[in-house]
C-alpha cells in the first residue's frame, strides 16, 4: 500500500512555482509620488495657493515641466498596475472591470500631462479668473481626459467594493464603497468649486484626490499581501 502510495505521489508533478506579480509595486508608488511631488509644487510656487488652485495648474509656468512629468509618470505606473491587478485578481468578480477603469484613470493621468490645463482663479499671475473662451488644449484636458478619468477612478471603487462582497471580503467591499463614495461626492464638489471660482476648491481637490491614491496605495498592499500568503501555502 505503501509503495503504490508512492508511486501516485511521484506520478503527480508538483505545481510549477508562480511567477512573483511585480506589476503590483507601480501601485504602491504611483499615489505617494504623485503626491509629494504635486505638494513640493505647489509649496514653492510664487503665486500659486493650494487652497485655491487645482493640482493642474501646477503644470503651467517655467516649472511646469515637473507636474506635467508628475501626470505622465503617475499615468504610467496607474496602467501598469491595472495590469497586474487584472492577474493578480483572476479568476473571479471584478478581474476585468476595476482595472480597467483603473486603467483609464492612469490614461486620463497621461492625457492631463499632454494637454495643458487653461490658466484658472488668477494663477499665473496676471491671468483672468476664468479663460474664455477655453483653449482646445484645456477642453482635452478638462472634458477628455479629467473628467473620465476622474468618472473611471471613482466607479473603479464602487465596482471593487461589490468584487469584494461577492467574494466575502466584507472589510474591503466597506472600504471601497465608502472610499468611491465620498470620491465621487467630493469631485462634484471640488466642479462646483472651481466653476464658481470658491477659494477652497483646491483644498477639496487634494482631498479628493488623497483618498483615491490612499484606496489605489491599500489595494497595492492588499494583493501583494494576498499573493505572497498564496505563495507560502503552496
Amino acid at each position: 500500500m505503501t509503495g503504490i502510495q508512492t508511486l501516485v505521489a511521484a506520478a503527480t508533478p508538483a505545481p510549477p512555482p508562480r511567477r512573483p506579480n511585480r506589476l503590483l509595486i507601480a501601485g504602491l508608488l504611483a499615489g505617494p509620488l504623485f503626491v509629494v511631488t504635486f505638494l513640493i509644487a505647489g509649496a514653492t510656487r510664487d503665486g500659486y495657493d493650494p487652497m485655491r488652485h487645482p493640482v493642474s495648474s501646477l503644470s503651467l509656468g517655467d516649472a511646469g515641466w515637473v507636474q506635467t512629468a508628475n501626470f505622465l509618470v503617475a499615468g504610467v505606473l496607474s496602467i501598469v498596475f491595472a495590469v497586474g491587478l487584472r492577474r493578480s485578481l483572476r479568476p473571479g468578480p471584478g478581474a476585468a472591470a476595476g482595472p480597467l477603469l483603473i486603467a483609464v484613470w492612469g490614461i486620463g493621468l497621461l492625457g492631463a500631462g499632454v494637454f495643458r490645463t487653461d490658466p484658472i482663479s488668477g494663477y499665473p499671475a496676471g491671468t483672468p479668473p476664468t479663460p474664455d473662451p477655453a483653449s482646445w488644449h484645456g477642453v482635452l484636458h478638462d472634458m477628455v481626459f479629467s473628467l473620465p478619468g476622474f468618472a473611471a477612478f471613482g466607479a473603479a471603487m464602487l465596482v471593487l467594493a461589490y468584487a469584494f462582497a461577492k467574494r466575502h471580503a466584507t472589510g474591503w467591499a466597506i472600504y471601497s464603497g465608502l472610499s468611491g463614495i465620498a470620491f465621487v461626492v467630493l469631485f462634484v464638489l471640488t466642479s462646483a468649486g472651481f466653476a464658481q471660482n470658491l477659494d477652497t476648491a483646491g483644498l477639496l481637490q487634494r482631498i479628493t484626490v488623497g483618498i483615491g491614491w490612499l484606496w489605489l496605495t491599500a489595494l497595492a498592499v492588499r494583493q501583494m499581501t494576498a499573493a505572497s500568503v498564496a505563495d507560502a501555502e503552496r
